[in-house]
């Protein structure tokens, strides 16, 4: 679904306040979750969104105009997986509820392509329970491909060298990953 649940998102939020990037890139924001929660805390950061489905930009009100009315500075609809790696270099990347779209093989290499690109830090949230979901409101894009577990997820970060602070709800994990 393209919203995402509220556990986790207060740890995500002192993670940011610690960090305060000034560049971000949201990979999969759906409804602009993430954008809506951290963007009041830091002005002037440069907010980047790479959306899959084309119909969520003007539902959700994504794209920025003149008048500072929406969320994203740029949009790019595009698979993140074919898009240009400089999307990938910011101070934070978010894959918040995103990479269970996925197949375990391309997440785990996109997750390896931004660390290469330069991504300072990488906020990652993915059900960690049983989450059965196949399209969702027309957009194919919205099946759950693989589930999540936790230590498999801690397994990954780790590989990425870096230091890795973790939560875990009773329904979503999220991982703060940094470059150090």
């Amino acid at each position: 679904m393209p919203t995402s649940d509220t556990e986790g998102k207060d740890w995500s939020l002192e993670r940011f306040k610690r960090h305060l990037p000034n560049t971000v890139t949201d990979v999969g924001p759906g409804e602009g979750t993430y954008a809506k929660l951290f963007r009041p805390v830091h002005e002037g950061v440069w907010w980047t969104a790479v959306e899959i489905f084309r119909p969520y930009v003007r539902k959700f009100g994504l794209r920025n105009t003149t008048k500072r009315t929406g969320m994203y500075d740029e949009i790019h609809v595009e698979d993140i997986r074919e898009s240009e790696d400089h999307l990938l270099y910011r101070d934070l990347v978010i894959f918040g509820d995103v990479l269970e779209h996925l197949p375990r093989e391309d997440a785990v290499a996109l997750l390896e392509r931004a660390v290469a690109a330069g991504a300072w830090n990488l906020l990652v949230s993915v059900p960690i329970v049983e989450s059965v979901q196949g399209e969702v409101d027309g957009n194919p894009h919205e099946a759950h491909l693989h589930q999540w577990d936790a230590d498999d997820m801690d397994t990954v970060l780790a590989r990425l060298g870096g230091n890795v602070e973790t939560f875990r709800g009773s329904t979503l994990g999220c991982w703060w990953w940094n470059r150090g």
